[in-house]
């Protein structure tokens, strides 16, 4: 199954029997337990980390098959405008950040085959992180104490989320958290930035001009499909999810997270507006799933999620995510879950 996963990501075109074998990397949806934690390859692969400073067990760490960089992050960028781009449907999503007035949009059906992309924006070095694993979109300020970090990926997962790894000290970070969890900075945290994944439709219009991300070399994945078809509308055994998921909620049922509180996508769709303090989530209709059908343009509506803040100022974006309900429970397991009359916070 490891061997499905890395020769997935080196296939130059569809490769549909593999793909449905490897079917969202096979382990998570068939139920198979990835390899154990093999602390002395690790010390091969990673000779700069310092593996004696850690915040988890190694027994955590899970392999399929994936190696460092077999999952190549992106480190030079191409770009084009908006309107100048053809081949990516209206409704697919795109993963979008704006920076002192500067709007840029990294197309999903990019990010799933490459999960990285280190790039900067007005001097700002940013980290566009997707796991697609956990369907967690995350940007992150690559600054930290002074220095700025460049990153690539381990090849592992850690409660099937992506662990990545900084090309400075080789220290192994959670994408989910944006935390140092393996190695020198252990413990450090990256700042996260506000962004959402939104149409294509959406981000064209708002910004005709703005830069999207588009492949280096177009064949060098199988851009515009997709590994992880009807992923998103699996109803799993919650016994294949170790975490403290609440009744009611499927582990793959898709939840927008705000730090430490989570709200289910289907209750946000149902209410079109929740507000709760200072937040206002909304949505709106047209966005394509990438964890649906083979070709991203055909998936299914998830629907499109913004979450903002009111300030002094009027509404202000903030940080959230749109994840699967069980990387919520796994990495925030005090938070709350926003459930309408019964709210409920984990023990």
């Amino acid at each position: 199954m490891g061997r499905a996963r890395a020769a997935l990501k080196r296939s130059r075109t569809p490769v549909p029997g593999l793909a449905a074998i490897a079917l969202s990397e096979g382990l998570l949806i068939l139920g198979i337990c990835p390899a154990a934690a093999d602390p002395v390859r690790w010390m091969k692969e990673f000779p700069a980390t310092d593996f004696s400073k850690h915040s988890v067990p190694f027994e955590d760490i899970r392999s399929d098959g994936a190696r460092r960089d077999s999952i190549t992050a992106i480190s030079a960028p191409t770009f084009k405008p908006a309107n100048k781009i053809k081949d990516i449907g209206p409704l697919e999503p795109v993963l979008s950040v704006e920076i002192e007035g500067e709007t840029r949009a990294y197309p999903l059906r990019v990010l799933l085959w490459h999960e990285i992309v280190n790039d900067t924006i007005r001097g700002v070095p940013i980290l566009v992180s997707y796991c697609p694993l956990c369907a967690s979109g995350v940007v992150f300020d690559r600054r930290l104490d002074g220095t700025t970090l460049a990153f690539g990926n381990t090849g592992r997962l850690r409660h099937f989320d992506m662990v990545m790894y900084d090309h400075n000290t080789e220290s192994w970070w959670q994408q989910f958290l944006g935390e140092a969890i393996i190695g020198e900075l252990t413990g450090k945290k990256l700042k996260p930035l506000p962004s959402q994944i939104e149409s294509f439709e959406l981000f064209r219009g708002a910004a005709p001009t703005a830069k999207v991300l588009v492949p280096t070399h177009k064949t060098a994945r199988a851009y515009g499909t997709t590994p992880y078809v009807r992923m998103g509308s699996r109803r799993d055994k919650r016994s294949s999810f170790p975490f403290d998921i609440p009744e009611g909620i499927l582990p793959l049922e898709r939840a927008v997270v705000v730090g430490n509180e989570a709200w289910p996508l289907a209750r946000l769709k149902e209410a079109k507006r929740i507000e709760k303090d200072d937040l206002v989530l909304s949505w709106s209709p047209g966005q394509n799933s990438i964890h649906d059908a083979r070709w991203i343009h055909f998936g299914r509506d998830i629907g499109n999620v913004t979450v903002q803040r009111k300030s002094d100022h009027g509404l202000e974006d903030a940080v959230y995510d749109v994840t699967f309900a069980f990387a919520f429970s796994a990495f925030r397991p005090g938070g709350t879950w926003h459930l309408g009359e019964s709210e409920s916070t984990p023990e």
